[in-house]
């Protein structure tokens, strides 16, 4: 027993769960594990394994228990709380439905994630992160010009305010959303607490058979929905119900959840819908979030490793869901085309649900499934088959030292202002990442060429217009010397056919892989699937009640306004051509359609680089980041990681150096907390680290020492 007189003092300690305030007499030689021990009372049996010692003032966690108080830093004055590591979080998904899951909040961000990840059946968890909800208030203005709030802390004498630690993310939005979206999850004002999608106007979950969106549920009650009206989760319920229940989502929200959607208008608002992104190197608790908060689940990381319908229906189905509203919010811009391409997969995939009831099997082939270990074989086999004969299967084996080449009467335009040149046509032959134009075909074999062009580390953007007969290729060129602006360039092509080669072509040389790489067979494919789709078929029989189909839960309100009328005939010609898909194939295909436009994977932020006044956008993507112009979006210069050095923040003023080659970049973030910005960048080299050859065990240690700032 410690006595008064020995060096020691009063230690004041709040037990949450009881709600009973205890003074402890302590010496600060005396190490956090001993107080934990003093404060159970072994009189009252009671579970306290998941207890640890929270410092409200400091905002952190005492979790080294063989501290002492004096390493810790706690002193007489401090105040403590002793309070349960695992509480309940209130997490929506990316499909916009809300569960109550419990959360280590002792942990680091990204551990949490992982373990809620494992629950819900998703596999490669360092794609996905925790972010807080973003109202529409919060792209008023940039994150710089926000009042910079701190996070409020209990106290014995009330509520106090702490600053963020300087090398996290210091969003904290003291608004409805952050406490529970607009406040209706609130408990000091509704009681009926919702689950997203069931209905606002009743207190009982309407069943599938009932209603288009169900809340989370589940008839063997791994799901349940308790007095408060939300749904919460028992992990000690098995998973297949939960896997069921989460590969296939409800056709649309809540009509309350959906008017709560954050819709951008401007690249500058993309840009700051990024502000809310969680350090994944802190815990839940250290940045402001507490118990019953909401926080969304979301892919972070835009590049997908090894998706497989056998082994990711829970993780495709999400996928599908965050890539559908990020159509329908216009996040991200389609064409006319693109978007009732869009929408017609999406109406197959409501098709196949309502045909398939919800099961952990539907939209898979059942002979795939028993054979399911004679599949992995060939596909082995086979892609060992062509990673050693290259594309063309074995049948230029003779000949395996040739280096293949393309070469066409193609249309070329250097955009320039106040000009009102048109395009010109040259003979274009590509070969060795380079594009050579030429006057004729004859001046090809015997002179040099006229133009040429370096496409390695260019930006390649899709120019199509199928209705106007338009197979345009925008390339974005690195200057030679690496300094300067990109130069752009405009290649038209004649048909849809050359249209597919050349821009299979572009993408590959931009990666530094040439036509020898097995993915340009795939390339091409993949680029004629994706126009076939947005072909009307013609004639086809529509045996569809057009009075069925909402548009609005289809299109974006643009393209809304623009059909009109004739948005349900338009979305209902669209889907002929994808009548016949199976529900995993619509699903797989709206992804990769969705991957294949020009603005996705890129993540934008608003910045202001060293010496600068100017606001400029930077978009951070999965092998490169980009300096661009803030109105259009036109890249100005593009950086390669593979490039890059290293990259360096100053936390005490908000500034970032990387380090390429050739120069250096600096810049302040103005749109999000410059650590979102150190993350994503650290995320994206994490990921590149991913291949199949590798153990695929997840290092946990090597992601925070590329995102984790100081730590």
């Amino acid at each position: 027993m410690i006595h008064v007189g020995e060096n020691t003092w009063n230690l004041r300690i709040l037990i949450t769960d009881l709600q009973v305030e205890k003074t402890l007499r302590v010496k600060g030689d005396q190490h956090i594990g001993g107080v934990m021990l003093n404060l159970v009372d072994p009189e009252m049996p009671k579970d306290w394994s998941d207890h640890a010692l929270w410092w409200p003032a400091k905002n952190v966690w005492l979790t080294r228990t063989r501290f002492t108080l004096d390493q810790a830093g706690v002193q007489s004055d401090s105040f403590l709380h002793f309070t349960p590591m695992h509480k309940t979080l209130r997490v929506q998904l990316p499909d916009l439905r809300y569960l109550d899951y419990r959360v280590n909040f002792s942990a680091k961000t990204f551990a949490a994630v992982v373990s809620v990840c494992k629950d819900l059946d998703i596999r490669y968890p360092e794609e996905l992160s925790l972010c807080k909800p973003v109202e529409q208030e919060h792209l008023k203005k940039n994150f710089s010009k926000l009042p910079q709030r701190k996070i409020p802390v209990a106290e014995a004498n009330g509520i106090a305010y702490l600053q963020p630690a300087a090398d996290t993310n210091s969003f904290v939005p003291i608004t409805g959303a952050y406490n529970g979206s607009n406040g209706s999850l609130d408990r000091s004002h509704n009681g009926n607490l919702l689950c997203a999608p069931a209905s606002p106007y009743a207190t009982t979950p309407r069943r599938a058979a009932t209603a288009p969106g169900t809340p989370i549920s589940s008839p063997t009650g791994t799901w349940k929905h308790n007095s408060t009206g939300y749904a919460s989760y028992d992990s000690s319920s098995s998973f297949g119900d939960l896997q069921e229940n989460l590969a296939v989502s409800p056709r649309s929200p809540s009509p309350d959840v959906r008017a709560r959607l954050v819709r951008p208008k401007t690249l500058v608002e993309k840009a700051r819908l990024n502000v809310g992104w969680l350090d994944s190197s802190l815990s839940i608790m250290e940045q402001g979030v507490r118990e019953y908060d909401t926080l969304c689940l979301r892919f972070k990381y835009f590049t997908f490793f090894d998706l497989n319908p056998k082994y990711d229906q829970v993780r495709i189905n999400q996928l599908y869901e965050q890539a559908k509203w990020s159509i329908l919010n216009e996040e991200l811009d389609a064409t006319e085309e693109e978007t009732l391409m869009f929408a017609a997969l999406q109406f197959q995939v409501n098709h196949q649900t309502d045909l398939h009831p919800p099961g952990i099997d539907s939209g898979i082939d059942s002979s795939s499934q028993e054979n399911g270990g004679d599949d992995d074989i060939d596909s082995a086999l086979n892609e060992l088959q062509i990673t050693l004969e290259g594309p063309g299967g074995g049948k230029d084996q003779g000949n395996i030292t040739r280096i293949p080449e393309l070469s066409d009467y193609l249309k070329f335009l250097k955009p320039q202002r106040f000009t009102l040149k048109g395009y010109k046509r040259y003979f274009f032959t590509y070969r060795d990442l380079h594009l050579h134009l030429y006057k004729s075909q004859e001046e090809s074999r015997r002179g040099a060429p006229t133009i040429s062009i370096n496409l390695k580390g260019c930006e390649v953007t899709p120019d199509v217009n199928l209705s106007q007969g338009k197979f345009a290729i925008r390339l974005e060129v690195p200057p030679e010397g690496r300094n300067g602006p990109n130069s752009e360039v405009w290649v038209r092509c004649e048909s849809e056919e050359q249209y597919a080669k050349w821009m299979a072509a572009c993408r590959l040389a931009a990666k530094g892989r040439s036509l020898a790489d097995s993915s340009y067979d795939s390339e091409v494919s993949s680029i004629r699937s994706l126009l076939q789709m947005q072909k009307p078929a013609q004639g086809a029989p529509l045996t569809i009640n057009p009075r069925s189909v909402e548009p609005m839960d289809y299109l974006c309100p643009k393209m809304l306004r623009k059909l009109s009328s004739k948005a349900v005939q338009r979305i209902l010609e669209a889907h002929a051509n994808v009548r016949q898909l199976p529900l995993m194939e619509a699903k797989m295909k709206y992804i990769q359609a969705w991957q294949s436009l020009p603005d996705f994977g890129v993540t934008l932020f608003v910045i202001k680089f060293d010496g600068h006044k100017k606001e400029e956008l930077l978009g951070v993507a999965h092998n490169r980041i980009m300096r661009m112009d803030l109105n259009s979006g036109d890249h100005i210069k593009t950086w390669r990681y593979n490039t890059m050095k290293a990259w360096n923040v100053n936390w005490g003023i908000k500034c970032m150096m990387i380090q390429f080659m050739d120069e250096n970049v600096v810049f302040s973030c103005q749109s999000a907390d410059c650590k979102v910005v150190h993350e994503f960048i650290g995320g994206y080299i994490f990921m590149s680290m991913r291949s199949k050859e590798n153990n695929q065990t997840l290092n946990e240690e090597m992601f925070h020492k590329l995102t984790g700032g100081w730590s």
